[in-house]
C-alpha cells in the first residue's frame, strides 16, 4: 500500500503543483496512513519532486504576474497551504518596492476611474489594500497614478 499512496501521489502532482502540507491532507483523505502518508512524503521530497520552496517561488511569480497581488496576500495564500515562513519570506523577497508600486499603479490604470477626490483616493487605496499591498506603497501608487493622470 506504500506504492499504492507513492502512485496516487505522483498523479495527483502531475495534474497539480502542491505543497507539502496540501499533499499530506490529500493522502490522508483518501485512507492512507500516517505512515505511508509520511514514507511518500520523504521519497518526493528527496526525489525533487515535491518542494515548498520551489511551489512558493512560482505561486508568488504567478499571482504577481496573473493577478498583480502585492506580498500580503500572496504571503497570507502561501501559509494557507503550509508553507514555512522562511520559505514565503524567501519567494517574496524577489519582488522589490519599485516593481510593486508599479505594479499596483498599473492596477489602478486598469480599472479606470479617478482619484480627484477623497471618496475615490480611498475606493483605490482599498482596492489595492485587498490585492495584498501594504498601506504606505497603496498610498504611493495612488498619488503616482493621480500623477500620470494630471500629466
Amino acid at each position: 500500500m506504500g506504492d499504492e499512496a507513492f502512485e496516487r501521489a505522483l498523479e495527483a502532482l502531475s495534474r497539480k503543483e502542491r505543497t507539502v502540507g496540501e499533499l499530506v491532507t490529500w493522502l490522508a483523505e483518501r485512507g492512507f496512513e500516517r505512515s505511508q502518508v509520511s514514507a511518500t512524503i520523504e521519497r518526493l521530497v528527496e526525489a525533487g519532486a515535491l518542494d515548498d520552496a520551489r511551489f512558493a517561488r512560482r505561486f508568488a511569480e504567478d499571482k504577481r504576474e496573473l493577478r498583480g497581488w502585492g506580498p500580503e496576500r500572496i504571503g497570507e495564500a502561501l501559509a494557507a497551504r503550509g508553507v514555512e515562513r522562511e520559505q514565503i519570506e524567501v519567494a517574496l523577497a524577489a519582488d522589490d518596492r519599485s516593481a510593486q508600486l508599479e505594479r499596483a499603479i498599473d492596477l489602478l490604470r486598469g480599472r479606470g476611474g479617478d482619484v480627484r477626490d477623497e471618496l475615490s483616493r480611498a475606493r483605490a487605496l482599498g482596492y489595492l489594500a485587498r490585492r495584498g499591498y501594504d498601506t504606505a506603497l497603496a498610498y504611493d501608487a495612488v498619488r503616482g497614478f493621480e500623477r500620470h493622470r494630471a500629466a
